[in-house]
């Protein structure tokens, strides 16, 4: 019996999919479909895959082509399945020319002629058309924006406003086909959605005004730094239809997303305490705005929501209590430590600007702990340890470019599947991390030392 294997994403599977899987059931009597896994099309850089893994294995089996459907998981399969199946030819469609030429030493290499005129992409963009996006703040963080926007289907970056006349002309100047608006409200005009990076105290009035104008929202993190106002944000974005969702870039990175799952399953049993930190040493002359304490500047304000996102998506939303301590110099705290206590677990997290400290990420539980390393917010590596030490392992993950296409895709996939709250950081957790805001201000003069 001669077996074929063919492997492929089969997303929106449609009538080229078919006619390729026919092509290569004709060069043999046994047929294997290999499907991609949802993590291995993330780290190609697929990024918009519609269907999930199981809807497309089971839309591949619908075709009543396939003898067998297999998932295809990591880098060098391929051989390993040729191998373990005793393959006879692999086919694949004519766009990848030569590029499997490596497998011709395990078996023939065919390359199949493709159907002309239909793709994937061609009916994603035919279902979803591109959602109109304007940018709120020009800075230094929304600098990044255009690039990691431009990977993400879906997503038209059009326009952009900054209070700053100078800032927006040079903005709109170093990124082609983004109009410079000379309003907030004529931004809004021409926009379906919006991305605010702009100092934290302006969020919620340009959120609301925003919601009130039509516009989903990616707001960057801490969205706001008082839970009532994240609350009647989230209120208002849900009553108008709306998507609203805070850009903690690290709650929507690969590799964190798969540590969460794998500590929730109980791959070191309970967790009994959380540690996480992150400090920077910027600008010794204290002129940037994360030292303005009339901006909200400190390193509560600009870093907590890192440390913060483990906590509260780990131990959940119900603390009996939480201790904050602070060193405040000139109106701005350069160093807060916090502790929370759970009724099974303590957790801390340490943030500084003007102090250094090791900016990794440690959950202790009573098989074992998981350790990320430095700088573990943008986690592309992290180990799971035990006593046994041969029982430890370790995960490598890819991080591509400054991590935002991330967020950016989650939140396209919200607006075009109407989703109101990710599941990567729900709407209470960003709540939860607005309510410690508040605490730390309320609290603000009785840690000063």
């Amino acid at each position: 019996m001669k077996k074929v294997i063919t492997y492929g994403t089969y997303d929106l599977l449609h009538q080229g999919h078919v006619n390729l899987l026919r092509r290569a059931k004709a060069l043999g009597d046994y047929l294997i479909v290999g499907v991609t896994a949802d993590g291995f099309d993330r780290d190609r850089g697929k990024l918009n895959v519609r269907n999930n893994v199981l809807e497309r294995v089971d839309s591949v089996k619908a075709t009543g082509i396939a003898d067998e459907v297999i998932i295809e998981e990591y880098i060098g399969q391929k051989i390993d399945d040729i191998q373990k199946y005793d393959i006879d030819i692999f086919a694949i469609g004519s766009d990848w020319e030569g590029k499997f030429d490596y497998l011709n030493e395990f078996c023939e290499v065919r390359y199949l002629p493709r159907t002309e005129g239909v793709s994937s992409t061609q009916l994603r963009a035919k279902l979803t058309p591109d959602v109109k996006l304007g940018i709120i703040g020009c800075g230094r963080v929304a600098s990044r924006f255009p690039a990691e926007a431009s990977v993400v289907n879906g997503i038209n970056v059009v326009g952009a406003f900054d209070t700053n006349p100078v800032a927006l002309e040079k903005y709109c100047d170093a990124h082609n086909n983004i109009e410079a608006c000379s309003s907030l409200a004529d931004l809004l005009r021409n926009v379906e959605a919006v991305y605010v990076a702009t100092p934290h105290l302006t969020h919620y009035d340009i959120i609301k005004q925003s919601l009130e104008a039509g516009a989903h929202i990616l707001c960057e993190t801490p969205m706001v730094l008082k839970g009532s106002q994240a609350k009647e944000l989230y209120r208002l974005a849900q009553d108008s239809g709306l998507i609203l969702m805070e850009a903690n870039k690290t709650a929507h990175c690969p590799a964190f997303r798969h540590l969460i799952v794998m500590i929730k399953s109980g791959v070191i049993g309970q967790v009994v305490d959380i540690e996480a930190s992150l400090s920077k040493l910027w600008d010794d002359q204290k002129s940037l705005r994360e030292f303005d304490p009339v901006q909200a500047g400190g390193s509560m304000y600009e870093l907590a929501s890192y440390p913060l996102l483990p906590i509260v998506r780990i131990m959940g939303c119900n603390p009996l209590n939480l201790n904050l301590y602070s060193r405040f110099i000139e109106g701005v705290d350069m160093y807060t430590k916090g502790v929370f206590r759970y009724p099974t677990a303590t957790c801390s997290f340490k943030v500084g600007l003007g102090v250094k400290t090791e900016g990794n990420l440690v959950i202790s539980g009573t098989k074992g702990y998981a350790y990320v390393p430095a700088p573990w917010w943008k986690t592309d590596y992290f180990e799971l340890r035990y006593e046994d030490q041969n029982s430890n392992k370790k995960f490598f993950y890819k991080w591509d470019g400054a991590g935002l296409r991330y967020e950016i895709q989650e939140f396209i996939s919200c607006i075009i599947n109407r989703r109101f709250s990710t599941s990567r950081l729900r709407r209470k957790e960003s709540v939860f991390m607005a309510d410690v805001m508040e605490q730390f201000t309320n609290e603000i003069n009785l840690y000063k030392i």
